[in-house]
């Protein structure tokens, strides 16, 4: 289907732009959410003798969306999960959660404007986008932790899982015998052996 775009789009083009698109794409999310016009001669009319409203109005709510980015830009948001002991989260964290955390911190944002590219599914310090107008984005940083202090650490950079894993097997040290067969535990007394010898 052939549209014009009433606003930027990304990987699409800009306002005025007739693009070529798939059916399903323009009729359930560009025309419903009047991103884009249908390409046909009477709303091209309309598109240029509307352009310059349009331009302007665009304008406006980006200028707005700038003014907001330096609320939101930049800021750090903590979330409290339950994890495996490998880190894997139970479940995943979503754009609402990440919308919720940084409207708590007074970023007046919706879910629609958080770009997740893949779903955060484990512990860690993530980097995520947030669209606040087709030609403004900014970056905010997800903490993904188990705990308040876990959160701290990993903010600092360090790896929570692997200081964990360190610390198990830092305290644990295994008898080994280099003539062992594989799976066998070694004995360190193998005097017995020895006096059986000397007997024969």
């Amino acid at each position: 289907m052939d549209i014009i775009l009433l606003e930027r789009v990304e990987k699409l083009g800009n306002i005025g732009d007739v693009v070529t698109v798939k059916d399903g794409f323009a009729r359930n999310y560009l025309l419903p959410n009047k991103k884009a016009l249908r390409a046909n001669e009477a709303n091209k009319k309309v598109f240029e003798a509307n352009r310059a409203k349009i331009e302007a109005d665009n304008a406006e709510k980006r200028s707005a969306a700038e003014s907001h980015s330096t609320n939101v830009e930049g800021k750090q948001v903590v979330l409290i999960r339950a994890s495996s002991n490998s880190g894997q989260l139970y479940g995943s964290v979503t754009v609402r959660d990440i919308a919720e955390a940084l409207n708590a911190e007074g970023a007046q944002v919706t879910k629609q404007m958080i770009v997740l590219e893949h779903p955060i599914k484990t512990l860690g310090v993530f980097d995520v986008r947030v669209s606040l107008h087709p030609e403004v984005a900014v970056n905010v940083q997800v903490n993904v932790a188990r705990s308040p202090d876990e959160a701290e650490l990993q903010a600092q950079g360090v790896n929570v899982m692997e200081a964990m894993f360190e610390e198990d097997t830092s305290g644990f040290t295994e008898a080994y015998d280099p003539n062992a067969e594989p799976g066998e535990i070694a004995v360190e007394e193998e005097a017995p052996a020895e006096d059986g010898e000397e007997q024969a």
